[in-house]
């Protein structure tokens, strides 16, 4: 009796030991990235990423891990991060790519039997990514052009491209592609294998190593159109390319079966010029072309991810399905889709065992993601990144809800319920995500268990637009951007203040990027909100004609401003800032320096029609940073005022 009274005793003090979390816990965080199955299928190479507050930014070393997760090596630790590893076919070494020395980046060798790291390329362009040729003598390098101006010279930016600006990369002022280079381990040299004014991506070799299969852009123009095929090449220079899809629309992630024989690949729903709510469907051709086989187009649901059996003779695939995801295989010759991991989780990543079995990323509500492996359809976690940090953290419980707009519309969302309060009468923070093509599922959410640790009950809609629900669900909005996805919205909040959940005197709203744009359509539709933020939003879409990215976007689903018609669409569009004295909400807008995705200047306009009006407001510009967030410290300070706004505004 004493014993068990002292285990319980010790129990509670565990139990107890465990806290809410708190903005400085995203320099505890770790994730796992890139995993890549040894040949022989034994081992998972991977990168896991941390983050160093003292230097404020993230590294990455190599981790070894067993296919039955019971032995775990480190194989790096140098002040340098190591990206992207990947195991050469003979299971001689494992490869890298770093910036160690030389400033840019490149490729690096492990010998699989031990010792330091060996410097294997010395591109003047830098290597992007690569791949290894099945007889390990070749890898194909995938690199940019260098800049024509001499680095460090300042000059002026002449433009003359349609597209000429994207997030990240800056103005488009110079012709840089990106190529397919040869790398001979023997000579140590590369030759070039594609040239002319078109970019490659998604290289693959066939599994005999005679030839390449690629995706491009090699119309005329492609900055007005999306036009992407697969396209193939022998593996030796100067070799004749060859066009395997004529789809008008996009295809792309081209992979070849082990038996050589077919390419798996994603294409687009649509042929559209411009078409932002695309499902993409999971297509296989033969290797001689053809018209291909539909494999996903009945399933009507995304598929994120997919990967060949190594017996050629199904796919396995991860599938977006109403605020879940699941893996799955399709068997090819009977076109059937089998469910074989499911559950509460967000699944992330895929790959085959060459021995047999998957292995996927995968998040949990209380767990970040770790590598999963699923054998004999039992899914076996083989990574521990996050775990000594996640069980001393109480984690708010995440269920799924559904509910339904006043038009009758069927939504889904999710609920992240604050750790250690009753389930009544709580205060509501509503974090709309992004996309809009995308949708919240049960998963680790870290900015819905930040806020639900402050004693919020966090709640996410996958509106009208989201993924998950089938491509007519996602393309409702198509040109009516802040109509429906406002009355789903709306319609959910009903449903929780209805439930019982939620104190109707105490609830707020935020979100990021398309979620910061319905924000600011929400407080200009409604007065129930005490505080908003809105993150990279946009609340007049004429005014960032031709200053943001989207402008394929802006002429083909909205219309050019001046043509017959197409301004009246603009200004309705623009409800948010041409009906500033509707909003009553204070609220907080947000964003990146240098976005050229949503440029700031869209919050700025929001921030400045409610500092005109007297309306409680506040801007935050993220020095040099661009759509997304990536300095540690940045994100922590956005937790940090998103905390201080709602605390302020919606006291517990």
């Amino acid at each position: 009796m004493t014993f068990f009274l002292a285990f319980l005793f010790f129990g509670l003090l565990a139990a107890n030991a465990q806290r809410t979390l708190r903005p400085g816990d995203i320099y505890n965080l770790k994730s796992v990235r890139s995993p890549s199955i040894s040949p022989d299928g034994k081992w998972v190479v991977y990168a896991i990423s941390t983050t160093d507050s003292a230097k404020d930014r993230a590294s990455s070393d190599l981790w070894m891990t067993s296919w039955d997760g019971k032995e775990t090596i480190q194989l790096t630790s140098s002040a340098d991060s190591e990206s992207d590893p990947q195991w050469s076919p003979d299971g001689k070494y494992i490869s890298f790519v770093s910036s160690r020395e030389s400033g840019k980046s490149q490729l690096w060798l492990l010998d699989r039997r031990g010792g330091e790291g060996i410097k294997l390329t010395d591109e003047k362009r830098g290597v992007n990514s690569y791949l290894w040729s099945p007889d390990s003598k070749k890898i194909l390098l995938l690199e940019t052009d260098l800049p024509d101006t001499a680095m460090g010279k300042r000059t002026p930016y002449v433009i003359s491209r349609y597209q000429f600006k994207r997030d990240v990369q800056g103005y488009s002022y110079d012709v840089r592609n990106t190529h397919l280079y040869l790398f001979d381990l023997a000579l140590k040299k590369s030759d070039t294998l594609t040239t002319g004014s078109f970019n490659e991506s998604d290289p693959q070799w066939s599994p005999d190593g005679k030839n390449i299969v690629f995706v491009s852009n090699r119309t005329d123009d492609p900055d007005r159109n999306r036009n992407t095929d697969l396209w193939m090449i022998e593996a030796r220079k100067n070799s004749p390319v060859k066009q395997l899809t004529t789809w008008a629309g996009g295809d792309s992630n081209p992979k070849w079966s082990d038996d050589g024989q077919s390419i798996a690949y994603m294409r687009t729903s649509t042929d559209a010029i411009a078409e932002a709510y695309e499902q993409r469907i999971l297509c296989v051709i033969p290797v001689t072309g053809g018209e291909p086989l539909q494999l996903s187009a009945a399933l009507d649901r995304p598929v994120a991810s997919f990967a060949w059996a190594k017996d050629s003779r199904s796919i396995g695939v991860l599938v977006q399905d109403d605020a879940r995801s699941y893996l799955g295989v399709y068997e090819l010759k009977k076109n059937t889709l089998k469910k074989i991991a499911a559950g509460d989780r967000s699944y992330l990543g895929l790959d085959a065992n060459p021995a047999g079995g998957w292995l996927v990323s995968a998040s949990e509500p209380s767990a970040p993601a770790e590598l999963f492996t699923v054998r004999n359809d039992q899914l076996q976690r083989i990574t521990s990144v996050n775990k000594a940090f996640a069980d001393s953290i109480q984690f708010g419980t995440v269920e799924k809800y559904t509910s339904t707009s006043r038009d009758g519309t069927l939504v889904s969302g999710t609920l992240i319920f604050p750790p250690g309060k009753s389930r009544t009468n709580l205060p509501l923070l509503m974090n709309i995500h992004g996309g809009p093509v995308s949708q919240n599922e049960i998963g680790f959410d870290l900015s819905g268990q930040m806020l639900a640790a402050k004693g919020y009950l966090v709640a996410t809609v996958n509106y009208r637009g989201s993924s998950g629900r089938g491509l007519e669900f996602s393309h409702s909005i198509s040109g009516d951007w802040g109509n429906l996805e406002v009355i789903d919205i709306l319609g959910a909040n009903d449903q929780l203040v209805k439930s019982g959940l939620v104190d109707s005197t105490k609830m707020g709203i935020l979100g990021w990027s398309y979620g910061g744009i319905l924000t600011d359509y929400v407080i200009a539709s409604t007065t129930r909100f005490k505080a908003a933020s809105s993150g990279a939003g946009v609340a007049a879409p004429l005014s960032l004609y031709g200053v943001d990215q989207y402008i394929s976007q802006y002429d083909n689903e909205l219309g050019k401003p001046w043509e017959k018609n197409n301004i009246e669409r603009y200004i309705k569009l623009s409800y948010p800032l041409l009906h500033a004295d509707r909003i009553s909400t204070p609220t907080q807008f947000m964003g990146g320096e240098k976005d050229f995705n949503v440029p700031i200047a869209g919050s700025e306009q929001m921030y400045q029609a409610l500092r005109s009006l007297n309306i409680p407001t506040q801007l935050v510009v993220y020095p040099g940073q661009f759509h997304g967030l990536t300095q540690p410290s940045f994100i922590k300070d956005r937790f940090e005022r998103y905390i201080s706004w709602f605390g302020k505004y919606i006291p517990q």
